[in-house]
């Protein structure tokens, strides 16, 4: 059995536009998972909502005011580094042009 207190929560955004997906390239250097792609989002911290993150990810990372709709799907997985459980989250464009702060490309993918 997981001891719920060692998961890591963390959120990714679901962001639409004429039928395509956003995904961003994380950026090169040491950190874990860098040059890699991912659905923009981040981890939960112990005051907030997984939608209070989520919104606060993305004015962080792209400099975007979301709306957060309905979670879509969750999923628990393990990595060497620990345990984490992604909440994935449809999200509405409300305000702001995309600005990098976070990653080094964006992508809108079918």
């Amino acid at each position: 059995m997981v001891d719920s207190s060692k998961i890591v929560r963390v959120t990714a955004a679901i962001l639409e536009k004429n039928g395509k997906i956003l995904i961003a390239k994380r950026k090169t250097g040491d950190e874990l998972f860098a040059g890699l792609w991912e659905f923009p989002g981040g981890k939960i911290e112990k005051y907030e909502s997984p939608e209070e993150c989520m919104a606060r990810e993305l004015k962080e990372e792209l400099d975007i005011v979301v709306e957060v709709g309905e979670l879509i799907t969750s999923n628990k997985h393990k990595y060497p580094h620990g345990i984490f459980e992604l909440l994935a989250y449809r999200v509405k464009h409300i305000n702001g042009e995309i600005v990098l702060n976070e990653h080094d490309e964006i992508k809108w993918v079918t």
